[in-house]
């Protein structure tokens, strides 16, 4: 019975009617890419197939080695690449079908770097984030100034909002650029690595921001990175890469198995539970292992595309 005597529905009923509420927003299936090569030369890189799908509010980390196509899967993901075959679709879209107007206000993509052209202020730069909204000859409104505003408060750096771009710290900036972001009032946002550049503190508190951010603005979050442990604490899925292709998607519980890292990062681990439930990863080899497992986590994701 409810809380107002009304007899309640079947368990099944009631997941049946959560998922209508909250319907797949970004679905990827069976998913391929390539970058071209010259002649008939084999293609330099191909992705796929990959095949995983994420709902508002949920966050996804996609996990791989070195070359393994994690950023160009992000890339797919955008809609700034085509896949060749498969489909991927956000809200019944794909992503390349849309102008670039309409994907600049439904997919916010942060890249490992992003570089400045020229010297700007914070507020200067988030209010890049509100461009796909504004009309040609119009300067941005007073909505405009407030979203930006607040795209700042939610990641904890209005205080942030006078400084200069060039001035600030890699976990400052790293705030800013999630601020732009969020600006843009995306359905979809992709990270690429953005944890690379701060410390333990600041990637457990980046992770804690994406949760409620994802919460309270029922954002789907995608997620590039290197961190295994933090993925399978914060995150809801986990989609697995392997020299191009997906090897695993689902929980964290079921695609953290020690055989399966293993065999995809070649380094011996070792998987238990961490206090929370959650998996947790243990390199095993000594300092050796350790010192090769860093050096494989500073490095950059996938090749560069071919001009």
């Amino acid at each position: 019975m409810s809380a107002q005597g009304q007899p309640m529905p079947p368990a099944g009923q009631t997941v049946a009617a959560g998922y209508m509420q909250n319907p797949v927003r970004l679905l990827v299936e069976q998913a391929s890419f390539a970058y071209a090569a010259a002649g008939r030369e084999a293609p330099e890189f191909t992705l796929g197939p990959v095949t995983f799908s994420a709902r508002q509010r949920e966050l996804v980390a996609v996990l791989g080695p070195n070359a393994s196509g994690k950023s160009t899967l992000l890339r797919l993901l955008s809609g700034e690449v085509k896949a060749l075959s498969g489909r991927v679709e956000l809200d019944g879209t794909p992503p390349s079908q849309l102008s670039l107007r309409e994907r600049a206000q439904r997919v916010a993509l942060v890249h490992q770097e992003s570089s400045l052209l020229f010297p700007m202020y914070v507020w200067e730069y988030v209010m890049q984030g509100r461009y796909p909204y504004g009309h040609r000859l119009r300067f941005e409104g007073q909505a405009d100034c407030l979203l930006a505003e607040n795209a700042l408060a939610q990641v904890g750096a209005k205080l942030l909002i006078d400084r200069r771009m060039d001035r600030l710290s890699g976990g400052e900036r790293q705030r800013v650029i999630l601020a732009r972001a969020l600006a843009q009032q995306p359905l979809l946002l992709l990270l690429d690595e953005p944890t690379r550049h701060l410390d333990i503190g600041g990637k457990v508190e980046l992770m804690r921001r994406l949760r409620e951010l994802s919460e309270q603005s029922r954002y789907t979050v995608i997620v590039v990175t290197h961190e295994l442990n933090l993925a399978a604490e914060f995150f809801d899925l986990i989609v697995l890469m392997q020299r191009g292709k997906c090897v695993a998607a689902g929980k964290p519980a079921d695609v953290y198995r020690r055989e399966l890292l293993e065999q995809v990062f070649e380094t011996p681990l070792e998987v238990d539970r961490a206090p929370s439930g959650r998996p947790r990863v243990i390199l095993r080899g000594g300092a050796d292992t350790a010192e090769i497992a860093d050096e494989a986590a500073g490095a950059s994701s996938d090749p560069a595309p071919k001009n």
